[in-house]
Parts: structure tokens; C-alpha cells; sequence
């Protein structure tokens, strides 16, 4: 008869894959026990904004996280795509993207601070912050691009991005200095010093904007901010259609005496009319001139033109 001491005995390499399985398995208790903890530790809703409250900070997060800080990093950075979303579906009435103020996002920061401290190297957060975070708080913007820009001192495209919300406020001169920190990094875009230039010698012009708008829709993977960038690409080629426009007013004013009551009246002059870069207007089967996205403009009294309200045309 056998006894205990008669078992085979478990050879080395089967004990550690056995202890290794053990570690795993804790493992993944100890991240389904933080995920529920900090789900529990959420406010309660408040009745006037129903807002929501961190109450653990990354640093906290990263000693709990037994070393899954990757993993806990991407739930806040689903998180904080859920908070914007449910935001913006929640919103009543249209949503500037250049202006998110009227939503209250006052979490979005503090999440993509959280999920950034977990993991240093999540890049795609950083650029997700720049796109949207200035519509909010430019400072919070700012703060966080330079956070990623210490932990990835390397990454020309921060610089590119922070350059962006210089430009956004104004400040064509630290707009200049950071196109040209940027690149100097290792493997920076030869435009980015060509920007830099450009800062300096006309910030605030069309072209600029136009060349700005340009680069970060190439250099993006994200469809939401391409969709953005096309939508300020097809907002500064309107500005140039409605000053064509306006300027087919004026000449239908100095042969008439008079503002145009109907766009056929004026059609004469604004198929003669060209933008800056040469190109006529398009018009459709009316004679009615299209904005870029392809919606008709609307003719005001007083020789003025304005964008339709349903309009993918930003009009700010």
C-alpha cells in the first residue's frame, strides 16, 4: 500500500510553472479587485451636474496596480473616451468642437492625467489631450503636453501639437520657439523648421493656417481628429469663397446702387469671382454658390454671405 511519501515528487521546472501560474491568477484577482474598487469609489451623482470625481491619483494607482499599469492605464483611457462621448450625446443643441465649455468636462483632464502617469509612454493620450483638451482649458493642454514631452523628450509630434495651441491662442512667437525645439528632435518632419519661420514672419495669415491645418491631418491615425482638421481645411477655404463673394457684391453695388436681392442677379460676377488661389466658385443646378462641404450659402440683406446652419463648415 502506498502513502504519501510515495507520490512522485514534482520536478523543478513544474513547480516554478505551477508557483508562475499562481502569480498570474493573483494577479488578475488583484486587477478585477482595483478595477471594482475604484468603480465603488466613484461620487455619488450630484443634482445639478451629475458629475463625476477621482478619487485615487495615478501615482496612488501605480502602487496598487501590482504592475499591470499598462493595463489599468488603457481602462482610464476608454474611460475618458466614454466620458466625452456620453458628454457630447448628452449635450443639448450643437457642439463647436473648437469650444467644449458649455459640456462641464471638468474630469476629462484629471483621466487622461491618471492614465498618462500609469503609463508615461501612452502617446496616443497625449495627442487626444492636445486635439481636444485647449476646447476646455488651454492651460490643462498645455500642462499635459509638456508632461509627455519630459517622459518622451524624443517625440517631435508633441512639439508639433503644442506648437498648434500656441498658434490656436496667438502666440506666434512661442508657437515659432517650439516648431523649432521640435525639429531638432531625431527624426522631425523638414517642415517643422519651415514652420517655425513661418510663425514669425505671418502667424495669424490663411496660409498658415491652411499649412497647420494640412500637417496635423497627415500626421494623425485618429478619425475623429482628421475629421476635425478637414472640417478647418474646408473652414478657411469658405473664409476665401465669401470674400470672393462679398467682393462680387461690391462690384454689383458700384454698377447698381444697390445690394442684390437674389443670387441671380449677381450671377454674372460670381461666376467671374476667383479666390486667392485662383479657383472659381463651384454653384449648383440653381446658380447658388456651394461652401466647401457642398451645402449652398445663404445671401443676407446689406451684401452679406453666410454659412448655412446645417453646414459641416465650421463657423467659428
Amino acid at each position: 500500500m502506498k502513502t504519501k511519501h510515495d507520490r512522485p515528487a514534482l520536478k523543478g521546472s513544474q513547480k516554478q510553472t505551477l508557483a508562475l501560474a499562481f502569480v498570474i491568477a493573483a494577479c488578475f484577482v488583484a486587477v478585477i479587485a482595483l478595477s471594482r474598487f475604484m468603480d465603488e469609489r466613484r461620487a455619488a451623482v450630484e443634482a445639478q451636474n451629475e458629475e463625476e470625481r477621482l478619487y485615487l491619483t495615478g501615482k496612488t494607482l501605480k502602487r496598487m496596480s501590482l504592475g499591470f499599469n499598462g493595463l489599468v492605464a488603457d481602462w482610464y483611457w476608454m474611460r475618458s473616451l466614454q466620458y466625452v462621448g456620453n458628454k457630447v450625446i448628452n449635450h443639448k443643441g450643437e457642439v463647436q468642437i473648437d469650444d467644449l465649455s458649455g459640456l462641464d468636462m471638468r474630469l476629462l483632464y484629471p483621466l487622461l492625467d491618471t492614465a498618462t502617469t500609469l503609463d508615461p509612454q501612452f502617446l496616443v493620450a497625449y495627442k487626444y489631450g492636445a486635439v481636444v483638451l485647449p476646447a476646455i482649458n488651454e492651460e490643462q493642454a498645455i500642462k499635459l503636453i509638456r508632461k509627455g514631452m519630459e517622459a518622451n523628450p524624443d517625440d517631435w509630434r508633441l512639439y508639433q501639437h503644442l506648437g498648434y495651441i500656441y498658434w490656436k491662442r496667438g502666440d506666434f512667437k512661442a508657437a515659432s520657439e517650439t516648431y523649432g525645439a521640435g525639429a531638432k528632435k531625431p527624426g522631425a518632419a523638414r517642415w517643422m523648421r519651415e514652420m517655425s519661420a513661418r510663425m514669425e514672419a505671418e502667424g495669424g495669415s490663411r496660409a498658415t493656417a491652411r499649412e497647420i491645418y494640412t500637417r496635423l491631418y497627415e500626421e494623425t491615425d485618429d478619425a475623429k481628429v482628421r475629421d476635425l482638421m478637414a472640417r478647418r481645411l474646408m473652414q478657411v477655404d469658405s473664409l476665401e469663397e465669401r470674400d470672393a463673394i462679398r467682393a462680387a457684391f461690391k462690384t454689383f453695388e458700384q454698377r447698381n446702387g444697390r445690394c442684390p436681392n437674389t443670387w441671380k442677379e449677381v450671377s454674372a460676377e460670381l461666376r467671374a469671382a476667383r479666390v486667392s488661389s485662383g479657383q472659381p466658385l463651384r454653384f449648383d443646378a440653381a446658380g447658388v454658390p456651394l461652401d466647401p462641404a457642398g451645402t449652398p450659402y445663404v445671401l443676407k440683406n446689406g451684401c452679406e454671405v453666410i454659412l448655412d446652419f446645417q453646414s459641416r463648415v465650421p463657423s467659428q
